[in-house]
């Protein structure tokens, strides 16, 4: 393997502390970035799905409580 024939000479915390830390320095706006879509994507799916039980919770009481209502019609 090509990948550890290059970290093979190194002390462990180069290849557990410094790389990782270089890694998270160089592409931590992009991972902040993403994570921050992937809460808000999260969030909007809960708000929707309350939304959505919410509006079928009315609508099956108001129909339940209407249906001999709708009889006289």
């Amino acid at each position: 393997m090509a990948g550890k024939g290059i970290f093979a000479g190194l002390p462990w915390w180069v290849t557990w502390v410094v790389i990782p830390v270089v890694l998270i320095v160089v592409f931590g706006g992009m991972i902040a970035t993403a994570l921050g879509f992937l809460v808000s994507l999260l969030f909007k799916v809960l708000i929707a799905a309350a939304l959505i039980a919410g509006v079928v919770y009315l609508v099956r009481r108001v129909s339940g409580s209407s249906s001999s209502s709708k009889s006289d019609w």
